[in-house]
C-alpha cells in the first residue's frame, strides 16, 4: 500500500468535525476509493478544552494555524475555520510557501483573495481545491472543471444560500412577514454572527463570482456583483407572485454578454412550477447551460456538518489519486480579467404600486411606460379604491423590458403626481 496522504485540518467546527467523522468512520472504503490511506496527523482550534462530537485524543494539536500548515508530516491542509482575513489567511499562504496542497471551504477567502492565491499555489506546483465552498454537498466544481470541459458556458444561475430559501419559503408557506421569519431563523441557529452575510446576499455572492470564474475563464470579482438582499421582500408580494403562478427566489445569474460579465444576486420571480420554483427550505439548486449539454439541474444541501464534509473529503480523495487540476479550471495566468457589465439582458418584471385614486391616474402610468418603451403584458387593480384613504394598490406584469428601460420608468413615475411611496420593480427570471 503506497504513502498515507497526511492531513493537517485547521478548525474544528461544524464542518471540521464532520471531516474527523468521515476519516475516522470510513478509512477502509477511502484507502480503497484512492488508492493510499488518508490520515489527519494534526488539528488546530482555538480551544483545545472545548467538548467536540469526536474522539480527537490521538492528534496532535497546534493553537496556531500557521504552525499547523508548516509541519512536515502534513501533505494537504484543510482549511475549515472561515473568514477572509486573519488565520485563515495567513496560513493558507503559509500552506502554499511551505509546498502544501489546500483544500477549503473559504468562499469569503476565494472570493477575496482567489486569483492571488491561486497564481502562488501553481508556481509551487501545488494545487487548491474548494468543492465544499460553493452550495455545499453538491458536487457543482468538479461537474464546471470536469463534467463539462467541454462546453462553452452559456449562463450559471442558482439559490446559493439555504437561509434566504428558508425565510422565503417559510414566510410563503405560513404566510408570516419577514421580520418574524427572520427572528425565527435566528432562534434556530441558521443565520450567521453577522446576518447581513446571509440576508444581504453576500454568501450568495461569493459562490456566484467563485462559479463565475470557472465558467468563463476570468478572475474571481466578487466585488463587481450586484448584490441585493431579501430584506425588502414583503409576504404581500409573496402571495401575489404565488397567485401569479411564481415564487420569489435570491436567485444568483452569471452570463458572459458582448459587453462582458453580467453576476447579479437578487430577488427573482421565478415560475412556481419550475426546479427553482419548487425549491423548499433550506436547499440549494444550481443551473448550468453549456453549448453541447443544455440545461444541467443539480439539487442538495447547501450546508451542514454532513453535506459540507462530504465535499472536502471529496477534493482530500482526489489529492490521493494524483489528480491536479488548475485552482479556476485553467492555469491562473491565462485567467482573463473581466469587464464588469451591469445587467442589461431583456425580462419581464413584475411592479406593485400603490396610486391616488383619482381619475387618470392609471392613464398617467400606463403613458410613462410606454415612453420607456415597456408594453404591459397584465395589469390589475387589487383591491377596490377605498373612499377614506383615496388610494388604490396597483399590480403590472410587463413585456421582456431592460433594466435601464425599467429604471427609466420607475424614474418617471415620480413625476406623475399619483404614485404613493416607491414601487415594487421584481425581475421575472425564465428558467
Amino acid at each position: 500500500m503506497p504513502a498515507p496522504l497526511r492531513i493537517g485540518l485547521a478548525g474544528l467546527g461544524t464542518v471540521g468535525i464532520g471531516v474527523v467523522k468521515i476519516v475516522q468512520r470510513h478509512a477502509d472504503l477511502i484507502a480503497a476509493r484512492a488508492g493510499r490511506p488518508v490520515v489527519i496527523t494534526a488539528v488546530s482550534a482555538r480551544d483545545p478544552q472545548k467538548n467536540r462530537d469526536a474522539d480527537l485524543s490521538d492528534y496532535p494539536w497546534e493553537t496556531d494555524p500557521v504552525a499547523l500548515a508548516q509541519r512536515d508530516d502534513v501533505d494537504v491542509f484543510v482549511e475549515v475555520m472561515g473568514g477572509h482575513e486573519g488565520p485563515a489567511r495567513l496560513a493558507t499562504e503559509a500552506a502554499i510557501a511551505a509546498g502544501k496542497d489546500v483544500v477549503t471551504a473559504n468562499k469569503a477567502l476565494l472570493a477575496h483573495y482567489g486569483h492571488e492565491l491561486a497564481v502562488a499555489a501553481e508556481a509551487q506546483g501545488r494545487v487548491i481545491r474548494f468543492e465544499a465552498a460553493v452550495a455545499g454537498g453538491i458536487p457543482v466544481i468538479k461537474t464546471l472543471t470536469e463534467g463539462l470541459a467541454g462546453n462553452q458556458m452559456r449562463r450559471v444561475m442558482g439559490v446559493m444560500n439555504g437561509t434566504c430559501n428558508y425565510i422565503l419559503t417559510r414566510m410563503q408557506a405560513a404566510g408570516l412577514p419577514y421580520e418574524t421569519v427572520f427572528e425565527e431563523a435566528r432562534q434556530l441557529g441558521y443565520l450567521e454572527a453577522d446576518p447581513n452575510l446571509d440576508v444581504g446576499g453576500i454568501d450568495a455572492g461569493h459562490k456566484l463570482s467563485l462559479l463565475a470564474a470557472i465558467a468563463f475563464g476570468t478572475r474571481v470579482s466578487f466585488d463587481k456583483v450586484e448584490l441585493e438582499g431579501i430584506g425588502n421582500v414583503s409576504i404581500e408580494d409573496i402571495n401575489l407572485a404565488d397567485d401569479m403562478g411564481y415564487h420569489i427566489k435570491l436567485l444568483g445569474v452569471a452570463q458572459m454578454t458582448g459587453r462582458g460579465l453580467e453576476q447579479r444576486m437578487t430577488p427573482c420571480l421565478v415560475p412556481a412550477d419550475s426546479p427553482l420554483g419548487q425549491l423548499q427550505g433550506g436547499t440549494n439548486m444550481v443551473v448550468l447551460e453549456g453549448d453541447s449539454v443544455g440545461q444541467i439541474v443539480m439539487r442538495g444541501a447547501g450546508a451542514g456538518e454532513g453535506p459540507t464534509a462530504s465535499a472536502v473529503m471529496a477534493d482530500v480523495i482526489d489529492i490521493a489519486r494524483g489528480t491536479r487540476l488548475s485552482t479556476f479550471g485553467r492555469p491562473a495566468a491565462s485567467l482573463m480579467e473581466p469587464v464588469a457589465a451591469r445587467s442589461a439582458t431583456p425580462a419581464p418584471y413584475y411592479l406593485r404600486m400603490t396610486l391616488l385614486d383619482k381619475p387618470g391616474a392609471l392613464a398617467k402610468i400606463a403613458t410613462a411606460l410606454g415612453e420607456a418603451g415597456i408594453s404591459i403584458d397584465q395589469m390589475r387593480q387589487l383591491n377596490q379604491p377605498n373612499e377614506a384613504d383615496n388610494k388604490a394598490t396597483v399590480l403590472i406584469v410587463t413585456h421582456k423590458a431592460s433594466p435601464a428601460d425599467v429604471a427609466y420608468a420607475l424614474a418617471q413615475f415620480d413625476t406623475t403626481g399619483v404614485l404613493i411611496g416607491a414601487p415594487v420593480a421584481i425581475r421575472i427570471e425564465e428558467v
